[in-house]
């Protein structure tokens, strides 16, 4: 079908009416088709000729004029920190694929990881009347701060950390979508405890963070299973980068004693620890075991490969939007922890190999 410019004048934007005509179909049906993604059974034929119809027109949709209509943006925002960690910005690049294959926008601000930066960011994104709001880095207890945020009754998703359940109020008490991170903890403590290490250190990330208070807490169960305990020497809070796992590893390994094994709530430290140990002349895993988190790629191609806790940050994201759509459609959803899973590489091995 070859559509007719003579219908409209010359470099006027094609109006739905006409599409509609040329197309066969009623002007309500070409305005379904060409505000709505393609639907999971694929496109009708007159669906087709709608579409092939405003593409030839050059059919750009007035969103402005559509919100206006529907009060909607089809935009979310995002509120997430550390947008360079690798972790985070494949948690990123699961939501925006799936905001586009829903049919929606995504308004991203990455602002620095304290609680002024996200409120002000937070304050942004409603400014542009985003349809729901994604939070990747809430702080513990996080209570107060949710409870602050001028949201009104827009809806929110916590993504990878969550606030504190116990101390939550109704209006405060947000679902999440996250790694198993207690799990993640746990196969970490079991995987050493079952190579036969039985002194463990710990470089916990900050405290202000679910995934590393519950990934510390999942490895202190696997040692409470064995009737172990981990003394309070054996664990160093730290930030979630390189840096910090090189000063707590400075601080871990350099007494008098170290541990023989340690586990670690990122990939990214780690990766500090690493350098520590050889700066020490620490032999890896003969002198020091190691375990991290989150499999980021490239740990698996470190001169020696990391044993670590795989979390599936891609699907983190996906769920998570998935999750915030159907908030902003008006249904509940439940919280969700997604499965996490053990990688076992060259960084540990059973002492009885060694």
């Amino acid at each position: 079908m070859t559509p007719d410019p003579s219908n409209r004048s010359n470099g006027r934007p094609p109006t739905l009416r006409e599409i509609a005509d040329q197309a066969g179909v009623h002007i309500s049906t070409a305005s379904r088709v060409l505000r709505q993604p393609e639907p999971a059974d694929g496109w009708s034929d007159s669906a087709l000729r709608v579409r092939q119809v405003a593409e030839e027109l050059g059919y750009q949709p007035n969103l402005w004029a559509a919100s206006l209509r529907t009060r909607k943006t089809t935009t979310i925002g995002v509120v997430m920190p550390r947008l360079t960690d690798v972790v985070v910005a494949t948690m990123f690049q699961g939501i925006e694929e799936a905001a586009t294959a829903a049919g929606y926008s995504v308004l991203l601000s990455s602002p620095p990881d304290d609680l002024d930066a996200q409120r002000k960011a937070v304050e942004f994104l409603v400014s542009r009347q985003v349809d729901g709001l994604m939070l990747s880095s809430i702080h513990l207890p996080g209570t107060d701060f949710v409870d602050s945020l001028p949201l009104r009754s827009l809806p929110i998703l916590l993504l990878n950390r969550h606030i504190d359940q116990a101390t939550s109020s109704p209006n405060s008490s947000l679902p999440f979508v996250s790694g198993d991170d207690r799990l993640g903890g746990y196969l970490a403590g079991k995987h050493l405890l079952d190579c036969g290490y039985r002194d463990l250190g710990v470089i916990a990330g900050p405290d202000h963070a679910s995934t590393s208070r519950e990934r510390v807490a999942g490895f202190r169960d696997a040692l409470t299973e064995a009737g172990l305990e981990l003394p309070p020497n054996r664990i160093v809070a730290s930030e979630f980068e390189v840096q910090g796992g090189v000063d707590a590893a400075a601080t871990l390994l350099s007494g008098n004693t170290r541990p023989d094994a340690v586990f670690t709530v990122s990939d990214t430290i780690a990766i500090g620890v690493l350098g520590v140990a050889r700066d020490l002349g620490l032999s890896i895993p003969d002198d020091l075991a190691l375990v991290g988190y989150n499999d980021i790629p490239v740990v698996s191609q470190l001169p020696v490969p990391l044993t670590t806790v795989r979390s599936p940050a891609h699907k983190i994201g996906a769920t998570g939007l998935e999750h915030l759509l159907a908030l902003i459609a008006g249904r509940n959803v439940e919280s969700v922890k997604l499965p996490v899973e053990l990688i076992v590489r060259a960084s540990t091995r059973k002492l009885s190999a060694r």
